[in-house]
């Protein structure tokens, strides 16, 4: 096809408008029972059919492009193929018109009181189960009763800070509740990031159909968690999470980076004295209030569940000793038990004095004999849900099952009752889903989030909504692929913006220092990736160097095949590699594994997935745009395999140079975009300090041997390449080349960025201006000694000596280098033992029965 008919093919698929057709026998959002479109959906379905399927597909492809940029994934348990999945985020909004979110409003925030006032007396006086509104057994049968957590007070008017529900339209066209979500809910950051991406693709739509905002929400949160603490003005707030293996690891940094919290693990926390701490970098940090992505039962490996090694050892008797505070709180969980929505009118009549306002989804409880009756009489017509959320417990959608399995859930229903129940099966109301160039009916569930605030709650205008995969389908779930959506409150009239009072921030910016607010585990993550960063660069340039030499037009002789082949095993330090005769004979299998192989420690892949996983686990001081270049890694990774498929026939120094431009990228922008704080120093710590043993081992390796003068060259054109100073050396030197030369350039220079003299005066700058032990008055402290030891070898070397040729090389420019590398060594020893924690956490030695079953 030629271009001006591809550009009109472009314009055809533009201009072809977008109709929506409503859903075939179930309820849908848009139509009113009579078939009417509903007002508040005409602006926005009219805007989509001017903008045409190929305007809003060019809009779909921007929004997947700035997700992806900004890192927002979604981990789904059990696929390798896509550990890190780019969040889903279909661009027709669900719309909710002023006068339905009044009504959804009021029932929801009655809902969290109600759940407020039950947590109060699950955990205090049970009247509840006194007065037999509560069975006993469906109380104390959920995994989310925690016996540990009676009698424990959370400091303000309510227990629940955080509440979350999973709600549908049903077939009436209202609102019923499918679950509450109340020990860590999720979904608020994806909300925010939703609505951050929709306004940045569709500025126009957004603004004009005057949209409820979200930030509101948040300042309700920061201003909430700063006044629970009761220990001072400025309270240290951060955010737990389980790690950048979790599935919504992306969540958890964003709302810590948005919120302006530290987001620890659990190894960054640790209790002294009966108190909670963080660790920083200078000690020991006092933390005041946790917002937890944990869930209830890891949080204390010591009450709670022994092989946890997601929580705090002794976490519960801080927070029973009211020196922490933990929103939610444990044992909040028990709230998500789904025989609770059997109760519920009773229970609301029994602490409101009337029935809930917003209905929920009509539940049986397997442990009433009533109840029994009638799931076993209509089995067929139900869903099964255990009660207890979990790894393989997941609802079960009876008319699907065969006649065999449905005797087998009937068997297991009957050996432990209680620990079921069944719901109606209930279709959820539809929202147009732009699938395919077309805008299809997909079922949708919106979740909700309220956060206490002064004497009530206050309710995130909106949401996050998920669609199903398919018309009329029944499960809706991030796990199982579904897309989310951006949820529009549409307001009556122009919304007023708050401005936000000065004190409400202020109250949560700690008055430390800067380092006290990043965990000693998240520079350690830095310097690492600073020093992997440097080591897959150092591996790339030298095989880069190497496949060009061995593909050259001119051949080399088989003495400097040998040490370059040498060269690359000991940059990647995967010895003996080429010092086999075998291996140097047919290299290009080693080549390509020191390549590709992810699973080689020391292979180019290898040391690129290790950064990788150093900058997820400190991903909320990264900017955007190296969250950017960090992604087009990942994405080159997974594209290496095919790049090499050609093997050595097919350039592969092609498929290398995207890597080491992507790597001075990431060097560039953490020079220019990132604060120069204690995490930078760190970062560029790292960097230092490995590339000068990068720069030490090809030094040693390509200019101790002595050899033939064509050999020689050979050699130290390699070694200039490698190092990004050939053209330096050619201008300056003009005349052939002499070791010499080569080391007044690479070792000596200081104005060559990548000298080794140069490493040691950066790292000299940047250790100067580190937190420092109190030492005698003019005692240098370690690391400084081990700096001025390496910066004066280094200058009181002489060239003529380490040139000196001996029978076994260059001895003395080895013994030189040598020290030089121990020193590095010496170093980087000196600065974790410093600034990092190394010590083992505890181990469970015995496990408990309760925690089998």
């Amino acid at each position: 096809m030629s271009q001006s008919q591809s550009q009109t093919s472009n314009i055809h698929t533009a201009q072809i408008p977008l109709a929506y057709r409503k859903a075939k026998a179930h309820v849908d959002e848009v139509f009113t029972p009579t078939g009417e479109q509903r007002e508040h959906w005409n602006y926005l379905l009219e805007s989509l059919k001017t903008l045409g399927a190929g305007g809003l597909s060019d809009r779909q492809a921007k929004a997947l492009r700035i997700l992806r940029d900004d890192g927002a994934t979604y981990n789904i348990y059990g696929d390798s193929a896509s550990l890190s999945r780019t969040w889903e985020l279909d661009l027709v909004p669900a719309l909710i018109s002023s006068g339905q979110w009044n009504k959804i409003e009021s029932g929801l925030l009655e809902r969290a009181e109600l759940l407020n006032a039950l947590l109060k007396d699950i955990y205090g006086p049970r009247d509840l189960i006194r007065h037999g509104i509560i069975p006993p057994e469906a109380l104390f049968s959920h995994n989310g009763f925690l016996r540990p957590c009676q009698g424990i007070v959370t400091p303000g008017d309510q227990e629940l800070i955080l509440h979350a529900v999973d709600m549908v339209r049903d077939a009436d066209g209202e609102m019923c509740v499918l679950a509450d979500r109340t020990q860590a809910p999720s979904g608020m950051g994806y909300a925010l990031e939703n609505r951050t991406v929709m306004s940045r693709v569709l500025p126009s739509l957004f603004r004009d159909s005057q949209v409820h905002r979200l930030a509101t929400f948040f300042q309700r949160l920061r201003q909430k968690l700063a006044s629970m603490s009761e220990a001072h003005d400025q309270p240290r707030i951060v955010l737990l999470t389980p790690g950048a293996h979790n599935e919504t690891y992306f969540e958890h940094a964003y709302l810590a980076n948005y919120l302006g919290f530290p987001l620890v693990q659990s190894g960054d926390l640790v209790v002294r004295n009966g108190f909670l701490w963080m660790k920083s970098l200078d000690g020991l940090s006092r933390v005041d209030v946790i917002l937890r992505r944990v869930d209830d039962w890891f949080c204390d490996p010591v009450e709670l569940r022994g092989d946890s090694q997601l929580g705090v050892p002794g976490l519960l008797e801080v927070v029973r000793a009211n020196r922490v505070v933990i929103a939610n709180p444990l044992g909040s969980g028990v709230l998500e038990n789904p025989v609770l929505l059997k109760y519920l009118p009773q229970i609301s009549k029994a602490l409101l004095g009337r029935e809930p306002r917003m209905k929920s989804i009509p539940t049986y409880w397997c442990g009433d004999k009533k109840d029994m009756e009638y799931i076993t009489s209509h089995f067929d017509q139900l869903v099964i849900k255990p009660i207890s959320r979990g790894v393989g417990r997941s609802s079960v959608l009876t008319h699907t099952l065969s006649k065999k399995d449905r005797e087998q859930w009937l068997q297991r229903i009957k050996a432990q009752p209680a620990n079921y129940v069944a719901q109606t099966c209930l279709i959820a109301s539809h929202l147009p889903t732009f699938i395919n160039g077309e805008l299809q009916p997909r079922p949708a569930i919106v979740r909700s989030y309220a956060v206490a605030f002064e004497k009530s709650y206050y309710l995130m205008p909106g949401g996050l909504t998920r669609v199903g995969t398919e018309e009329g389908g029944f499960l809706i779930s991030a796990q199982a692929g579904s897309q989310s959506k951006d949820t529009w409150v549409i307001a009556s009239e122009p919304e007023r913006v708050e401005n936000d009072s000065a004190g409400g921030d202020t109250l949560i910016v700690s008055g430390d220092e800067h380092l006290m607010s990043l965990p000693s585990r998240v520079v350690e993550n830095l310097f690492w990736m600073g020093r992997y960063a440097e080591r897959a660069e150092a591996s790339l340039r030298i095989l880069r160097t190497v496949f060009v030499l061995l593909n050259g037009e001119e051949i080399i002789s088989e003495t400097s095949r040998k040490y370059l082949l040498q060269t690359v095993s000991a940059i990647t330090a995967t010895l003996p590699g080429f010092h086999s005769p075998e291996l140097q004979a047919n290299p290009d299998k080693e080549l390509l594994s020191l390549t590709k192989d992810a699973n080689r420690a020391g292979s180019v892949h290898f040391n690129l997935n290790a950064m990788l996983r150093c900058a997820d686990e400190s991903k909320e001081l990264l900017s955007s745009d190296t969250l950017r270049v960090i992604n087009d890694i990942r994405d080159g990774l997974d594209d290496l395999e095919q790049s090499l498929s050609g093997g050595m026939a097919s350039a592969p120094e092609e498929a290398l140079d995207p890597f080491v431009t992507a790597l001075m990228a990431l060097a560039g922008l953490a020079r220019e975009s990132m604060v120069h704080g204690i995490g930078w120093q760190f970062m560029e710590i790292g960097r230092r300090i490995e590339r000068g043993v990068q720069t030490i081992c090809i030094m040693d390796q390509l200019l101790s041997p002595v050899l033939s003068e064509n050999d020689q060259k050979t050699l130290m054109q390699a070694l200039l390449t490698s190092v990004e100073g050939l053209i330096s050396y050619r201008r300056r030197y003009r005349a052939r080349m002499g070791v010499k030369q080569v080391l007044e350039l690479v070792m000596m220079d200081t104005a060559n960025p990548r000298s080794l003299l140069f490493q040691f005066s950066e790292l000299k700058s940047q250790l100067a201006t580190l937190p420092k032990a109190k030492v005698k008055a003019y005692e240098l402290s370690p690391d400084e000694r081990v700096i001025l030891e390496g910066e004066t070898a280094i200058r009181l070397a002489s060239l003529d000596v380490m040139c000196e040729e001996h029978k076994e090389g260059r001895t003395q420019l080895s013994a030189h280098l040598k020290q030089f590398n121990n020193l590095l060594g010496d170093l980087s020893i000196v600065i974790s033992e410093k600034h990092f924690e190394h010590r083992i956490g505890p181990q469970q030695l015995v496990s408990r029965l309760s925690e089998e079953l």
